[in-house]
């Protein structure tokens, strides 16, 4: 199971990678297109914006695996190891509700857009097809909450991970001051 999840986390970032090189030249390029020749491309806006919400979904699920969303957690850290895992447990819990409740309505929403045949407005492409990141997100956001529950439930961490702002922003105070003192 580990190799599986080496092999997601490494899919993850490549895709994530990918779509923020992708997005970041497509506007460099429309930008070029616009200023220097006075002209751009037809679909540029729409390929953007879809990139973007492609790069969100992924990031939410590589978010909560980095650590990397804000949490609100100075009530529960006064809680014993078990009183945090409990609550952690209960907002995992009610996040894959949400997330179910998601997928459920994405499907729904992809399976009519795969009967009706849509394409988006200025490309062609299936309509369920780009907006397939919505099944895609939100399973791989599932994924890493069901492993989150098991973490917790197996006593190997008790919450979410999450970064300590202050005490990184104290270490690159104190790296500052003694680059400061190094001159």
């Amino acid at each position: 199971m580990p190799m599986l999840f080496r092999l997601i986390d490494k899919t993850e970032e490549a895709i994530i990678s990918l779509l923020l090189v992708a997005m970041t030249l497509l506007v460099f390029w429309e930008v070029i297109l616009r200023f220097v020749f006075n002209t751009g491309l037809t679909w540029g806006q729409e390929a953007t914006l879809h990139l973007s919400a492609w790069f969100v979904l992924f990031g939410v699920s590589y978010g909560l695996k980095t650590g990397a969303h804000i949490g609100v957690d100075a009530f529960v850290r006064l809680l014993s190891p078990l009183g945090q895992r409990i609550i952690t447990a209960i907002a995992v819990l009610l996040s894959l509700v949400y997330c179910g409740l998601f997928i459920y309505g994405s499907w729904i929403y992809l399976s009519k857009m795969h009967m009706i045949g849509i394409e988006l407005e200025d490309i062609e492409v299936q309509t369920w097809v780009a907006h397939s990141i919505l099944l895609i997100g939100l399973a791989m956001l599932s994924l890493r909450l069901l492993a989150l529950l098991w973490q917790v439930a197996t006593g190997k961490t008790t919450g979410f991970r999450r970064t300590d702002e202050a005490k990184e922003s104290m270490h690159l105070a104190e790296e500052l001051k003694r680059e400061v003192a190094d001159r």
